[in-house]
């Protein structure tokens, strides 16, 4: 285990240009006490990419995006997971290991996407189109996991929906995400209010291969071709990254769209003059950290509220008190297993 002071300079020497020396000093300390505690409680921690620098560099003994971090859920030995991540990650987590006990720092972490649909919006989508399998991204909750056939994650949502091999597929919840894919593989989607199919499509008179919903990042639908357009016209050399939770119009006017890991992996093997990333802020700060001989625009002013609420102070009080635990119950997490499996099979 790293002392406090080998803690700070791991930070000092990546942070430095964007965190202050006082507050490095301070997250070392809280970083040191969060790896002791670990090790005293057999904890495996993880943290997603969207974790601010000082947490993100400091204590996961696994960071990457959903997909990575559901994988590694499933291998850990450790008696509890702390999930810095926000709070259908934990439950993902839990999902996968029921005889473990599974920590979120904060109680707050919420997620729009995951809150734009429930169970019963998918029981009724299933009424409505019988038959049709139903993808569900893996920001949803248990219970909507539960209602689904298979779930995917951005960086795989184009393999899941081609796997599956059929005329119509329902793909929930994002409606932005759903756009993508729906263009990726050729296929013309619609989205159907909460109540109401459209009675064209109904009677079978609207030719439609997938069946979108009206949910949004509310980080990510804030991007827009403006945005892009300004930037080139200041930095006509600059290769802009998004993620496919943006808009197809604003993915569509990007140079390269994918996972938050292959946004982190494109930037580390693509020789450009300089960068611009269309995600929360929080993310692209960390990849400055880990290339800093590469040029990164520093125009983000977007973060999302709910990842803000895990810090370092929150991840030691839970680890402290086994604080916040996340319960999936089992009728719910024996079906939802079935989907996120067949998704990390995928």
């Amino acid at each position: 285990m790293k002392s406090k002071d080998e803690l700070y300079a791991v930070l000092a020497k990546k942070l430095s240009h964007i965190v202050p020396e006082s507050e490095l000093v301070i997250k070392a300390g809280l970083a040191w006490e969060i790896q002791k505690l670990k090790a005293e409680k057999n904890a495996v921690i993880l943290g997603h990419n969207y974790m601010e620098p000082a947490l993100f560099h400091s204590i996961p003994d696994f960071t990457g995006d959903s997909l990575e971090l559901c994988r590694k859920a499933a291998e850990t030995d450790k008696d509890i997971i702390v999930f810095c991540g926000v709070r259908f990650m934990g439950e993902t987590a839990k999902i996968l290991n029921p005889d473990k006990k599974v920590l979120v720092p904060s109680p707050k972490a919420g997620c729009s996407l995951a809150e734009s649909i429930t169970a019963e919006d998918v029981r009724n989508l299933r009424k409505q189109f019988p038959g049709v399998p139903v993808v569900t991204y893996i920001n949803t909750y248990a219970d909507v996991k539960a209602e689904s056939d298979v779930c995917c994650t951005s960086g795989n949502a184009y393999r899941v929906v081609e796997s599956l091999q059929s005329d119509k597929v329902i793909f929930l919840p994002d409606e932005y995400l759903a756009g993508n894919v729906a263009k990726d593989t050729g296929k013309t989607i619609i989205y159907p209010t909460k109540k109401v199919v459209p009675k064209s499509a109904r009677n079978g008179n609207l030719d439609y291969q997938m069946i979108g919903w009206h949910g949004r990042c509310e980080v990510h639908e804030l991007f827009t071709v403006e945005d892009i357009t300004d930037v080139r016209r200041q930095f006509p050399d600059v290769v802009i990254l998004a993620h496919p939770e943006c808009s197809p119009e604003v993915t569509g006017a990007s140079d390269f769209s994918g996972s938050t890991s292959e946004m982190i992996a494109y930037v580390r093997d693509v020789n450009a003059p300089r960068y611009l990333l269309l995600t929360e802020c929080s993310m692209g700060d960390n990849i400055a950290a880990e290339n800093p001989q590469k040029e990164m625009l520093r125009l983000c002013s977007h973060r999302c509220p709910h990842m803000q609420e895990i810090t370092l102070e929150d991840t030691l009080k839970a680890l402290q008190n086994e604080q916040y635990v996340i319960e999936v119950p089992e009728d719910i997490r024996v079906r939802a297993l079935q989907a996120v499996e067949r998704m990390i099979a995928i």
